[in-house]
């Protein structure tokens, strides 16, 4: 059986953005600092060298750590309707492809789950994932976003399944 290694990790910093799409500017920043409640932060314009615009904008997911939306306008090459949905345009069914914000507990959850069925969303959920809880829904760019809570401390137990034979079957050696 193969176990971690024991030399130390490299220090977790974080995450400074994750980099997303939008058609449709206007309507991500209300969604997102009038539905989910983060607050843009940066907003710039990029003038790319080939031609077109692309606005750019940042929102605070706490913990210092930013996620951010760019629209792209009359740039050479890139179609104007892509999806920004990311699994759609893959090809892909469900979620493969989405993002999760940490709430604190199953009661925070709760509160999320009734704020965004009060704001009109649509919402799936909740799942227990036996380690953590989630609610799901889309925004308008049809990418899957999720919240999620931990229900319990995360031990060596939740990560010994990669040694199991079903796990390790699948591995592409």
């Amino acid at each position: 059986m193969t176990t971690r290694p024991s030399a130390p990790y490299p220090t977790n910093k974080g995450m400074h953005h994750v980099g997303l799409a939008t058609h449709d500017m206007e309507k991500t920043i209300a969604f997102y600092e009038d539905v989910l409640g983060f607050r843009a932060v940066v907003c710039e314009m990029i003038e790319p060298e080939g031609g077109g615009a692309i606005r750019h904008a940042f929102f605070d997911a706490g913990n210092g750590e930013l996620f951010a939306f760019m629209e792209p306008n009359a740039i050479p090459g890139l179609s104007g309707d892509f999806d920004t949905g990311i699994n759609r345009g893959l090809g892909i069914r469900g979620g493969m492809f989405h993002f999760a914000f940490r709430v604190d507990d199953e009661a925070e959850l709760d509160q999320k789950r009734a704020h965004l069925v009060a704001k009109g969303i649509e919402v799936r959920g909740v799942v227990d994932h036996g380690w953590c809880k989630s609610i799901y829904f889309r925004d308008p760019n049809h990418l899957q976003l999720e919240y999620c809570c931990l229900t319990g401390e995360l031990e060596d137990r939740h990560s010994r399944g990669r040694f199991e034979p079903g796990w390790t079957r699948l591995a592409r050696r």
